[in-house]
């Protein structure tokens, strides 16, 4: 049975606090060893549990088993050197100590699949697993090598495909490609950004879905948001692209951000991930909140296109905070539901 308004996260929970320290980014981890990989395991089965509970239709796995939303693939790959570290702007927005690239990427085995196969063994409902987008991962790294952008992201769209195939095999319904940088360097997104994140995508069969954030609850990205007036309009940018693109479903942020919705009208008859959830805050949504901005999407987004979401991952967040966001999600969904059937 196809059920209306399929909810989901954009990504990220916070994890247990056995596991890593909490309400951080980049937190290091508090087990080793066996007890690393079966720590992370436990709180990928709480973090099904968590959105289980509070009606979440597409399950993720919380991205309990990573660190960083991209630099965790990044780690699994050849030609990039953790040691050798340059000083970046990150998304023209924060200055980062970041990986150099000394020779040719390359992925000697994957990386998440075993992660996804046990995510696949813990539920019966779709699940999604989250990739970093090229773009985005170009942006998280010193080029020593390539020396371009594009070719470095065109690489990494290859080495993406071959991970995405191998995720699809292990069960995976929907897999998104998480792209913040689209929201920042659009005549790069719009020149080959888009047809590096298409080639990521190339020959699934399962769902596909690009996450355009303005960015997790840090002060780099609260900072910045502040700077951008009060209607933000950088989706304008990239949506009548994206919306003639291969890629399924598109995900964008609208509680509490300044994103117009009428923008989504840009991606008409694409599938939309409606963020409802505002991750920058430790505020509860109420359910009737959450209703109501998914109302308001419903005015440019058909009903059986329509996903309600979270703005972005919660990882900074805490457990509890996190879980009272996900419940307010699930029930918000079920008032709109309940007022279509109607």
């Amino acid at each position: 049975m196809t059920i209306l308004l399929p909810t989901s996260t954009a990504g990220s929970l916070p994890k247990p606090s056995w596991l890593a320290e909490p309400e951080k980014l980049w937190s290091p981890w508090k087990l080793e060893g066996e007890e690393l990989v079966a720590g992370k395991q436990d709180a990928l089965r709480l973090a099904v549990d968590d959105q289980r509970q509070a009606g979440i239709t597409i399950v993720g796995d919380g991205e309990q088993t990573r660190q960083h939303f991209v630099t965790t693939f990044i780690e699994h790959l050849s030609g990039v050197d953790f040691e050798k570290r340059e000083t970046v702007r990150i998304r023209n927005r924060y200055d980062a100590s970041v990986p150099t690239v000394v020779g040719a990427v390359a992925r000697p085995k994957p990386v998440f699949v075993e992660d996804a196969r046990y995510l696949r063994a813990q539920t019966d409902q779709p699940i999604k697993w989250t990739l970093p987008g090229p773009m985005t991962m170009i942006d998280t790294l010193y080029d020593a090598h390539y020396k371009s952008r594009e070719k470095l992201a065109w690489e990494f769209a290859k080495l993406l495909n071959e991970e995405a195939r191998e995720l699809e095999a292990a069960g995976v319904d929907i897999i998104q490609f998480d792209e913040p940088a689209f929201n920042v360097f659009f005549d790069e997104a719009n020149d080959w950004g888009i047809a590096t994140l298409e080639k990521a995508a190339e020959g699934l069969k399962c769902e596909t879905a690009v996450h355009i954030c303005y960015g997790y609850g840090i002060k780099a990205n609260t900072d910045w948001k502040k700077t951008l007036g009060s209607e933000w309009r950088q989706y304008e940018q990239t949506f009548p692209n994206l919306q003639k693109s291969k890629i399924d479903i598109i995900s964008l942020e609208c509680h509490h951000s300044h994103a117009p919705m009428d923008l989504i009208e840009l991606i008409r008859g694409k599938k939309v991930m409606v963020g409802a959830i505002d991750v920058a805050s430790d505020t509860i949504e109420t359910p009737e909140e959450v209703a109501d901005t998914l109302r308001r999407a419903l005015q440019f987004v058909d009903a059986d296109k329509l996903y309600p979401s979270t703005n972005c991952g919660m990882a900074p967040l805490s457990r509890r905070v996190a879980q009272g966001k996900l419940n307010a999600l699930g029930a918000g969904a079920q008032i709109v539901r309940k007022e279509i059937a109607a």
